[in-house]
């Protein structure tokens, strides 16, 4: 072994990935013998699944010393799987990450590892082809492009959770504190020099996505949004003031009339409407503020976010 090669780990997270795991491996075996210059493992985070992952894992650690794997106790998410992942890339110069899906193509490699020679910290894969149905790349351009004006980071549009962080960039990556991550929102976060690689985002090799329909990504938005904008506090702050201005106008106007012409307006229907109108926005006032406090309740429980069942092939 050249002690002078750089060392490279391809982190794959994994969850119900059985016919997908043995076709990647080899997919991405194939990729890195061609390139030389760098010494490459690869760790498989298997987020709790219930198929064959973990025993189709364990042939391959069979098979090939370079393969190590983490077995978590239950699925705990892909934010955390992909945490996972960064927490177990020990000692290397640079992590490419890659889930198992196939819908990330491992030609992405070599492609990562030149912009990181050419002096980049962080690599991001920007898909120009999401391989949704029209509907669902919408959402999702759609909830980046207002993301991207209402945090305090810039994310680009289509950006993937698919990239390379070098050893400074994951280091400072694993130091934050925060439970309630969103990788890509942190990833910006960081800064350090960064560049992107487009690619075209393809339809799954095999089986079905972690993701159960609109309310797993919508769920999945939420870490960006309380994560990384105060925006919703401040219009709730903005609009509070209007009404609280229109609604001394309106009381000083009807006093003025009542004075002036006595009691005209029939105000049963209009008090009516007015509280629900109230109503609505201060369940919608006390939602946002919900949704923030329970950031800072995640954060405060101070629990691990996910629980090792077994580690394979580690020196430790």
């Amino acid at each position: 072994m050249n002690i002078n090669k750089k060392k490279v780990t391809i982190g794959i997270p994994c969850f119900n990935e059985e016919d997908n795991v043995l076709v990647i491996y080899k997919k991405i075996k194939e990729i890195t013998l061609r390139l030389k210059k760098y010494q490459f493992d690869f760790l498989f985070v298997d987020n709790g699944s219930n198929d064959n992952t973990r025993e189709k894992i364990k042939i391959l650690i069979k098979k090939d010393r370079l393969v190590k794997a983490i077995f978590l106790s239950r699925n705990f998410g892909p934010e955390n799987s992909g945490q996972a992942v960064m927490d177990f890339a020990d000692d290397v110069d640079a992590l490419i990450t890659l889930p198992c899906d196939f819908q990330d193509p491992p030609e992405l490699i070599p492609k990562f590892l030149k912009k990181w020679e050419k002096g980049c910290n962080v690599v991001v894969g920007v898909y120009t082809n999401s391989g949704d149905d029209w509907f669902t790349a919408f959402i999702r351009k759609s909830f980046y492009s207002i993301f991207k004006k209402i945090s305090n980071i810039d994310i680009p549009i289509n950006a993937s959770g698919v990239g390379l962080l070098d050893k400074k960039a994951l280091k400072a990556i694993n130091l934050l504190p925060e439970k309630y991550r969103f990788f890509r929102g942190l990833r910006s976060w960081i800064g350090f020099r960064t560049d992107f690689v487009e690619y075209e985002r393809k339809k799954r090799l095999y089986g079905k996505s972690s993701y159960h329909g609109y309310f797993d990504y919508l769920k999945h938005s939420e870490r960006g949004i309380f994560g990384f904008s105060y925006l919703p506090l401040d219009i709730m702050i903005y609009f509070g003031f209007i009404i609280t201005v229109l609604s001394f106008l309106f009381i000083i106007g009807y006093l003025l009339t009542v004075i002036l012409f006595g009691n005209p307006i029939k105000a049963s229907i209009t008090l009516m409407l007015a509280v629900v109108f109230f109503g609505g926005v201060n369940l919608l006032a006390l939602s946002i503020i919900g949704k923030y406090v329970q950031v800072i309740v995640e954060e405060t429980k101070n629990r691990p976010v996910y629980i090792v069942d077994e580690k394979l092939n580690f020196k430790d």
